[in-house]
């Protein structure tokens, strides 16, 4: 039963079970057109994370081709200044531009919720350390 609960509360939803809205839709409503559409319905999705392997990434480089989007990880032994070695890619995702898009949501969310919680991320290390 404790089960159950858990699979109701996730609330992912799979890029082929989405409900889209389209312009048609829209337009079909009584709603004026200027209103944002209704929210996706949300799909419980089981996940099996059991064989899952975790790493720490300090290094993110992000390339793609006009069809997918290419997102290496790696650990950058020496964060601040040019790095004398080469990193070495430990990771690799390559998803379609429909999934990145998903993902950078998802992101800009975590993002926010940490920050109204702990205060604003300061990306650049240089500034970071000068406030120190």
């Amino acid at each position: 039963m404790a089960e159950d609960k858990e699979q109701e509360e996730t609330t992912e939803v799979p890029e082929d079970e989405a409900t889209e809205t389209t312009e048609d839709d829209a337009a079909s409503d009584d709603a004026p057109a200027e209103e944002p559409a209704a929210p996706q319905q949300r799909v419980a999705v089981q996940v099996d994370d059991s064989d899952t392997i975790c790493t720490y990434a300090n290094f993110c480089r992000v390339t793609g081709s006009p069809e997918e989007l290419i997102v290496d990880f790696a650990l950058n032994p020496q964060p601040m200044g040019v790095p004398t070695t080469p990193i070495q890619i430990k990771q690799r995702t390559v998803m379609n531009y429909y999934t990145a898009k998903r993902l950078l949501a998802a992101l800009q969310m975590s993002v926010q919720r940490h920050e109204a919680v702990f205060g604003v991320l300061e990306t650049d290390i240089t500034k970071r350390v000068a406030n120190k």
